[in-house]
């Protein structure tokens, strides 16, 4: 299970670098063909796209490296690493659209939108090729609980709804000679980026402090031992996340009479239904001998 897990990640950071290497090529044309310069703006927000979906991947290959002697509890801290950092630029961008936006509709004199027919295709098309990758992003993090690949979801997300908002905006304008809209949906896109990008800051930044997984996690693994044949009960459930994998220690309290072959099945059997009901865990079991009743 958890190498399925690293391959969906590897999957969506290898399919970010692809659509952002075709939107760069793609905006790269459109630049040649209008000569515009909100698709060169496009272009270099792409590239930057492109830097940062490698250094994603590049973080998911080094947390999908086997424990060592130096990190015997493995490497997907670096996925936190990554997707901190990845915050803090979607911060920043969502913090410069913002103020952007907000100085135009401010204005006595707001920039007048105008496209060329070739960059409103090419925008089309990076629409197109950017949702098919956020949706398959959202996928792969709900099933693995990636952090770098939901901060790179996040990232394209951003590009995506200024592009659609550029083209309704621009319809509107010519429709209706509203050419303020264009600031109201970049202003609109830049506060769902702040706060985003706020919530996978703090989730990040608690994964590296150690802290607890989340409390559902811990009540169901806790409801899985209580039940289980042969375990009398269990104290000091810790949980600590790192990455997308949560690190579970639990001691059970175990017949002190029962052979010590019983008694690892009894512990080995416990760990594989905590696998099972939560596959992202690794889990280690203390056994410990019951009290008197």
């Amino acid at each position: 299970m958890a190498q399925h897990q690293t391959s969906l990640n590897l999957s969506a950071g290898i399919a970010s670098v692809a659509v952002a290497l075709t939107l760069v090529g793609l905006k790269l044309w459109a630049l040649g063909t209008t000569a515009s310069l909100s698709v060169a703006a496009s272009l270099a927000d792409s590239a930057l796209d492109l830097m940062m979906s490698a250094g994603g991947l590049a973080a998911i290959l080094y947390a999908a490296r086997p424990a060592d002697e130096d990190h015997a509890f493995g490497h997907t801290s670096v996925e936190d690493l990554a997707a901190l950092a990845q915050s803090v630029f979607i911060l920043v961008s969502g913090a410069v659209i913002g103020w952007t936006a907000l100085a135009r509709l401010l204005s006595d004199a707001p920039a007048q939108l105008a496209g060329e027919g070739g960059g409103i295709v090419a925008m089309a098309v990076s629409i197109v090729l950017t949702l098919a990758l956020v949706l398959w992003q959202r996928r792969v993090a709900r099933v693995t609980g990636s952090k770098v690949v939901a901060a790179d979801s996040l990232h394209y997300l951003s590009d995506l709804l200024p592009s659609i908002g550029a083209i309704a905006a621009l319809w509107v304008s010519r429709r209706f000679g509203i050419g303020q809209v264009d600031s109201v949906v970049a202003l609109a896109a830049a506060l769902m980026l702040i706060l985003g990008a706020l919530r996978i800051g703090k989730d990040a930044w608690d994964a590296l402090m150690d802290r607890r997984a989340d409390p559902a996690v811990i009540e169901g693994i806790g409801a899985i031992a209580r039940t289980f044949p042969g375990v009398h009960g269990f104290h000091d459930l810790k949980t600590r996340t790192a990455g997308s994998r949560i690190f579970v220690h639990i001691h059970i309290e175990l017949d002190g009479d029962q052979t010590l072959r019983e008694a690892h099945a009894i512990g080995a059997g416990l760990r594989r239904k905590i696998l099972a009901a939560y596959p992202q865990c690794d889990v280690i079991v203390h056994k410990d001998v019951a009290g008197p009743d």
